[in-house]
């Protein structure tokens, strides 16, 4: 009998859904024994989220200080795959997640283990995969897969509509904005993700050591936000830490620092991420053999 388990915390329902798709084929084998974790904060972030508050965790994500979880019961020392599904928070994973990779629970459980990553999150995504690459290096726990489902309203919309829906609780709470979140059908389709897995479990008894989702469309990597993706990372560092020294996350003057920061976000969204874009776009044709490998490096391991 092979053994999966899944790792998953999800706020809104959304990845919960992907995740879902992705394993109902293994969940009907005979031969597989699916197990499923949810990873739980002993205080519950809330969401909707209020409108600070979204902001003051922004630090702590970005260097992925630990916050307490609930312990996690598994069934089994040794699982065949571990299937680690995970929201992006300001180009990082998300605290819960990144606290409990960083936990000698998950030593245990990951220690050469393979591992499928899955995503659900708006396009920019690369710089979290990177931090959770690192962290399963870490843990001694080989990367086979990766799944990406983006949001459905591009990637220009979602820089309002995510933020939205995560203020509101509604994905689409003005009519003249698209709406935030995966597109169903996007979802209903990821279930050709866990045909594959199943596939190999069940016909192939030997150790998993090789990607099991290649031509399947496991991610689309947007070139026109790498730089942005990299450029944006390097501000979040700076800002993080400026923030993290100007006050504790509840105190009056890490508001305050946080409002300096949102005017100073929104003003580059307007102004400097559309004259990046367009000078980027006037040098393409000199860069091009760089992003063709920036790209292969990034959709890797499974490929677009």
């Amino acid at each position: 009998m092979r053994k999966v388990l899944t790792i998953n915390y999800s706020q809104t329902g959304q990845l919960s859904r992907i995740l879902q798709s992705i394993c109902a084929p293994l969940s009907q084998s005979t031969q597989i024994e699916l197990e499923a974790i949810n990873i739980v904060p002993s205080k519950p972030f809330p969401f909707p989220w209020p409108f600070l508050q979204f902001f003051r965790i922004f630090p702590e994500t970005v260097v992925m200080e630990t916050i307490e979880i609930e312990d996690v019961k598994t069934k089994y020392q040794n699982y065949d795959l571990i299937i680690l599904s995970y929201q992006v928070w300001y180009l990082s994973p998300s605290l819960p997640i990144a606290s409990f990779l960083q936990s000698e629970q998950a030593k245990e459980i990951f220690a050469n283990t393979p591992v499928v990553t899955v995503l659900g999150c708006r396009g920019m995504w690369l710089m979290a995969q990177e931090k959770v690459k690192n962290m399963l290096q870490q843990l001694k726990a080989p990367l086979l897969d990766n799944v990406v489902l983006s949001d459905d309203c591009g990637a220009f919309f979602s820089f309002l509509a995510t933020p939205l829906w995560m203020l509101t609780g509604k994905k689409q709470p003005v009519s003249w904005i698209p709406p935030a979140g995966v597109g169903e059908q996007d979802i209903l389709n990821a279930h050709r993700f866990g045909d594959a897995i199943k596939l190999r479990l069940e016909q192939d008894e030997t150790p998993l050591t090789q990607s099991m989702l290649q031509g399947l469309g496991a991610v689309k990597i947007n070139e026109k936000l790498i730089a942005s993706e990299k450029v944006a990372s390097h501000s979040f560092k700076i800002w993080s830490k400026i923030l993290r020294k100007i006050g504790p996350q509840q105190s009056k003057r890490r508001a305050l620092g946080l409002m300096v920061y949102v005017t100073f976000l929104i003003i580059l969204i307007l102004t400097v991420v559309p004259i990046s874009a367009l000078l980027k776009k006037l040098i393409s044709p000199f860069t091009k053999d760089k992003i063709k490998q920036q790209k292969q490096y990034f959709a890797e391991p499974s490929g677009e």
